[in-house]
């Protein structure tokens, strides 16, 4: 029975521990002061410098095309596709190739 109450007496030591390393706070306030300290972070550190990373990289990436006088440039529009093909909408009447006729 003294081995029991020891092994509880352990557990509860490491919860008390835990909770007070924690804050003191239990449950749910402890969830939600969790949650706005971990939001605070993310906007305070973690979103400004997924920013700047993504900035320099569009800076990098504007810099290396504009200053390559070899690049493709289209220099005008392309034609666009003669061929009838694809859905036809409505009773067109005034089709040249109408399949009724032949």
């Amino acid at each position: 029975m003294g081995g029991n109450g020891s092994w509880r007496r352990m557990v509860g030591n490491a919860r008390s521990f835990v909770g007070n390393s924690m804050g003191g706070l239990r449950g749910g306030t402890n969830l939600a002061s969790w949650a706005v300290a971990g939001t605070l972070a993310y906007f305070l550190w973690v979103k400004p410098s997924q920013d700047l990373k993504r900035q320099q990289q569009e800076r990098a990436a504007l810099a290396a095309s504009s200053s390559d006088p070899h690049r493709y440039v289209e220099k005008r529009k392309p034609l666009p596709d003669p061929q009838e093909t694809g859905l036809i909408y409505g009773n067109n009447k005034n089709r040249t190739n109408n399949k009724s006729a032949e």
